[in-house]
C-alpha cells in the first residue's frame, strides 16, 4: 500500500488532543480525500438527524446542534479518524423514553431535560476515562444490545405510526398504541396517508434497489419539493413547524429540573453511557485495524465525554457513533480527524444558510425518515436468527430485552438489559463446566468423553476437567460434581481433576479443596490433579492443600496421573 493510502503514524498527541499528532504528519495528498469526505457524510447526517430530533422529542435544529458539536468535538479529540459522532436513534429511543419516564410535557422543558441527560452522559464519560473504567460497558452483552435495540426500534415505529396517518392515539406502552392507532384507521387523512406511503415506498425502495444512493437526502428533498409544489400545508398536511436560522448559543440546562428528576437523569445517563461506549469502542477498534494504527480506548471516553457535554450545553441531544456515516466517511477517503470538522463545519453552515428549509417538511416525510432509520439502524434480524442457531440462551436474553421494552418502556428496557446481562454473567461464572474425559483409543489423550462416544473411559479412574476459577462462587459446584460421580461410578479408586482451566482460586476455594480431600478419603478414593498452574499452586500450599493432598500425587498431565493411579491401585497401566 502506498503512502498516499495508508496513513503513517501520527506520533505522540500534545495534551491528549490526537488531531495535533495527526496534522504534524499530515499528507497534503489526503485533504481532497479528508474534504470529500466531510462534505459527503454531512450529506447523510443532515436529514438523518432531523429525524433522530424526532424521535427524542425536541426541535429539529437541536439534533442539527448535536450533529455539530458531536462531529466538531470528535475530530479534535477522538483517536480513530474514521469515525463519525453524532445522534443515533438508539440514543434518541433513550432520550425520549427518559422524557416519558420523568412526565414532562412542555416542549421547552423537554428539550432542556435531553440537553440535560445528554450533559449528565458527558460527565460519566469523563469519570469512567479518568477512572480507566471503559471495561464498565462490557457488563452489557451484546444479546442484550441487540434485544433493547429491536424492542426499542419496534416502540418508535408504532409512535411514528399516527403521523402516517394524521390522527390521534392514547396508550401506555406500545402495545396499547398499536391497539388505539388500529382503531383510528377509519378517521385517516387520505392527503397524510397518500404522503406517507409516498415516503415509505421511497426511502426504503431506494435501499433495496440504489443502497448506495442516500435515501434519506433524496426523501427531504423530495419532501421539500412536494410540500412547495403541492402546498401539502394548505391541504391538511401537518408540517414540522419553525426551524430558525443560526448557530446554538451556550445554554446551561435547567438545573431545577434536573434535580426534580434525578434518578430518571442517573438512570438515563448510565444506559447512554453503556450503549454509547460499546458502539464507539468496537467501531473504533475495526477501522483502526483495518487501517493499520492504534487507537487509545481511554482517550476514546474522554472525546466522547466532550462531545456529549458539548451537544448538552449548546441545546443538543446524545451522540455516539454511527456506523453507517462512519464507512461512509471511510469509504468517501477520510484519512484523518480533518474529515470530522470538515463535517462538523459543513453542518453549522446548513444551520446558517438552509436551516429554514426544512419548516416546510411533512411530518409523514419526517415520520419516513425515522421509521427507516430504525429499521435499518436497530432491528438487526441477521443477528437475531444468529443468536437462534448458536446459541438459544442468548437468543432467548435478547427476546426478553425486547418484551421487556416494549411492555415496559425503552428506559426500564435498558434496566432490564443490564439485570439480564448480569444474571447471565453469574449463571456462567457459577456453573464452571465440568466434563468426564476419555482415553483416545491407542493414545495418551484425554478429551471430552460426550464429544468422543469412541473413547475408553477409564473403570477405576474417573477423570474430570474443571472450567474457571476455584473461588467462592464455583466452590460448591465442585463438591457436588464429585460427589456425583462417587455416587455414580461404581469400582472407583481414583479420582483425576484436570485443572488445566483454573485461572485462580481464593481463600474458599482453597478451603472447598480440602474438603474434597476429605471426601475422597472418606469415599476410599484418591485424589490427585493435574496441570495445576503455579499461582493456583502457590495459593494450595499456603493453605496447607498440597500437603493434605501429597506433593506425589500432583502431576503434570493426566496420562501420568491416571498412569500413578493405577500403578497405586496393582493395575497394569497399559491395560486400560
Amino acid at each position: 500500500m502506498t503512502r498516499a493510502h495508508r496513513p503513517r503514524p501520527a506520533g505522540v498527541p500534545v495534551a491528549g488532543v490526537p488531531i495535533v499528532g495527526q496534522l504534524r504528519s499530515y499528507d497534503r495528498t489526503w485533504l481532497r480525500g479528508d474534504l470529500i469526505a466531510g462534505v459527503t457524510v454531512a450529506a447523510l447526517i443532515v436529514p438523518k438527524n432531523l429525524g433522530y430530533a424526532g424521535i427524542a422529542g425536541v426541535p429539529l435544529q437541536n439534533g442539527l446542534y448535536a450533529a455539530a458539536a458531536g462531529a466538531l468535538l470528535y475530530g479534535i479529540f477522538g483517536s480513530c479518524r474514521q469515525i463519525s459522532m453524532g445522534p443515533s436513534s438508539g440514543l434518541a429511543a433513550v432520550a425520549a423514553s427518559a422524557v416519558l419516564a420523568a412526565g414532562i410535557t412542555n416542549d421547552a422543558d423537554i428539550a432542556s431535560f435531553v440537553a440535560g441527560i445528554t450533559l449528565a452522559s458527558g460527565v460519566l464519560f469523563l469519570l469512567l476515562a479518568v477512572l480507566k473504567m471503559g471495561w464498565i460497558a462490557q457488563f452489557l452483552s451484546r444479546a442484550v444490545v441487540t434485544g433493547f435495540l429491536f424492542g426499542a426500534a419496534i416502540d418508535v415505529v408504532i409512535g411514528e405510526l399516527p403521523k402516517l396517518t394524521g390522527t390521534e392515539v392514547t396508550g401506555s406502552n406500545p402495545i396499547q398504541e398499536l391497539w388505539s392507532w388500529l382503531g383510528t384507521l377509519g378517521e385517516a387523512h387520505l392527503a397524510t396517508v397518500i404522503v406517507g406511503v409516498i415516503a415509505l415506498a421511497v426511502v426504503f425502495g431506494l435501499k433495496a434497489v440504489a443502497p448506495k444512493v442516500p435515501g434519506a437526502l433524496v426523501l427531504v428533498v423530495g419532501g421539500l419539493l412536494a410540500a412547495a409544489l403541492f402546498d401539502l400545508g394548505a391541504k391538511g398536511v401537518a408540517l414540522v413547524g419553525d426551524v430558525p436560522r443560526g448557530l446554538p448559543s451556550l445554554q446551561v440546562p435547567d438545573g431545577a429540573l434536573m434535580w426534580e428528576h434525578a434518578g430518571t437523569v442517573a438512570l438515563a445517563a448510565v444506559a447512554l453511557v453503556l450503549i454509547g461506549f460499546s458502539q464507539t469502542a468496537g467501531d473504533a477498534r475495526a477501522f483502526a485495524a483495518k487501517h493499520g494504527y492504534q487507537i487509545d480506548i481511554n482517550q476514546e471516553s474522554v472525546a466522547q465525554s466532550l462531545a456529549n457535554m458539548a451537544a448538552g450545553l449548546f441545546k443538543g441531544m446524545p451522540v455516539s457513533t454511527s456506523l453507517s456515516a462512519s464507512s461512509l466517511n471511510d469509504h468517501s477517503g477520510a484519512k484523518t480527524g480533518l474529515a470530522s470538522l470538515t463535517s462538523g463545519v459543513t453542518v453549522l453552515l446548513t444551520l446558517l444558510f438552509l436551516a429554514p428549509l426544512f419548516s416546510i417538511l411533512p411530518k409523514p416525510v419526517l415520520a419516513a425518515l425515522i421509521i427507516e432509520a430504525v429499521v435499518m439502524g436497530m432491528m438487526n434480524v441477521p443477528e437475531m436468527r444468529r443468536l437462534a442457531r448458536v446459541q438459544k440462551f442468548d437468543f432467548w436474553i435478547a427476546v426478553a430485552a425486547i418484551a421487556g421494552t416494549l411492555i415496559f418502556g425503552v428506559l426500564a428496557g435498558v434496566v432490564i438489559g443490564i439485570g439480564l446481562s448480569l444474571i447471565w454473567l453469574v449463571r456462567v461464572a457459577t456453573h464452571p463446566e465440568m466434563p468426564a474425559l476419555g482415553r483416545e483409543p491407542g493414545t495418551q489423550v484425554f478429551r471430552e468423553a460426550d464429544g468422543h462416544p469412541g473413547d475408553e473411559i477409564l473403570p477405576d479412574v474417573a477423570v474430570i476437567r474443571f472450567d474457571g476459577g476455584l473461588f467462592f462462587a464455583t466452590a460448591d459446584a465442585l463438591e457436588d460434581r464429585l460427589r456425583e460421580v462417587i455416587h455414580t461410578q461404581q469400582g472407583l479408586t481414583g479420582i483425576v481433576i484436570d485443572c488445566g482451566g483454573i485461572n485462580f482460586i481464593d481463600s474458599q476455594g482453597a478451603a472447598k479443596m480440602a474438603e474434597v480431600v476429605t471426601l475422597t478419603r472418606d469415599a476410599g478414593v484418591n485424589l490427585r490433579l493435574t496441570r495445576l498452574k503455579p499461582a493456583a499452586r502457590a495459593v494450595l500450599e499456603r493453605d496447607g492443600v498440597i500437603g493434605l493432598i501429597g506433593a506425589d500425587k500432583i502431576h503434570g498431565n493426566i496420562h501420568r496421573a491416571v498412569e500413578a493411579e493405577q500403578a497405586a491401585a496393582g493395575k497394569d497401566p497399559g491395560a486400560g
